[in-house]
């Protein structure tokens, strides 16, 4: 077993125990060189974000822990930032894609702002089902907001979840609207939902008040909290990953089974490389004037 290096960006990267298997079929190596490939479209989407990693020392049937702080023992070139009593590390180049990898680290999480401001840099809609068996309710619901952003000419990026719903990214200007102000808009949206579709759709925070219904989480965007950063891999035994997908890709075939390892590597289009692009083309602030004068609360 024993451990080798790599040289990234001229810095010595160790790698202990590549044989290791951290899924069923999927070793340590195997992770890694899935990081290495997925790594110019994955370190925009974690870029100045501090950063939470759910890590797997002995593989996704091991124990698994939170880890928010940098530990002692990380190496120089590991950069971090304090940010709400935590000194957390910034994962901004491959080198440190890598080192967190080798640590086991598996699924990332980050903030919707960035460490230097309290505003977020994106709304994040999290489509949670009751099961895995009721994933086409998380496909009905991407499929209601995305009518309701072609109204609104926003521009929402849609990914898996990696385990059994969907998100919608809806970038937005940085360090321009508060967490308030994305607040009116979020629950504007997910009331407007559930009120055509109580059936299908609820806001509901008790899990036994759903009654099978879809969860539309819009309290989960608020500052301090996270999301599973687009391409992270999750800690669930088929290697799945919380994976973009295009728009087209929204039908009532879609699975999250079609999303692993394997197949994100040998993707050719990766559909959030247009995010910051459109960032400040966003009509965010007509619609929360108008929101503001129909007094939505």
């Amino acid at each position: 077993m024993g451990h080798h290096s790599i040289i990234v960006n001229d810095i010595e990267v160790r790698i202990t125990n590549p044989d290791k298997l951290l899924w069923p079929s999927i070793t340590k190596a195997e992770y890694l060189t899935y990081l290495s490939n997925i790594a110019p479209f994955m370190l925009p989407c974690l870029h100045n974000k501090p950063l939470t990693v759910i890590r797997f020392p002995d593989g996704i049937d091991g124990e698994a822990f939170y880890q928010r702080n940098c530990p002692d023992y990380a190496p120089d070139y590991i950069s971090t930032v304090q940010y709400e009593d935590h000194n957390q590390i910034i994962c901004s180049d491959l080198q440190t894609l890598l080192w967190l990898g080798n640590q086991a680290a598996i699924e990332f999480h980050v903030p919707f702002s960035t460490y230097d401001t309290k505003k977020p840099s994106e709304i994040v809609f999290d489509l949670d089902p009751p099961s895995k068996e009721a994933f086409r309710l998380a496909i009905k619901a991407a499929q209601r907001i995305k009518t309701i952003l072609d109204q609104l000419h926003l521009i929402g990026f849609i990914k898996l979840s990696g385990n059994k719903g969907i998100q919608i990214h809806i970038p937005l200007p940085h360090n321009t609207f508060t967490y308030n102000q994305t607040k009116k808009f979020t629950r504007f949206i997910s009331n407007y939902l559930t009120e055509k579709d109580p059936d299908s759709f609820t806001t509901e925070r008790l899990k036994e008040k759903r009654n099978g219904r879809l969860y539309i989480d819009y309290v989960q965007h608020a500052a301090g909290k996270t999301i599973i950063a687009p391409y992270s891999a999750r800690g669930n035994k088929e290697g799945l990953i919380a994976a973009p997908i295009k728009w087209q890709e929204l039908t009532s075939t879609l699975t999250p089974r079609d999303y692993t390892m394997k197949d994100i590597r040998n993707r050719k289009d990766h559909p959030f490389s247009t995010i910051n692009e459109v960032r400040n083309e966003q009509p965010f602030k007509p619609i929360l004037d108008w929101l503001s004068k129909n007094k939505t609360e």
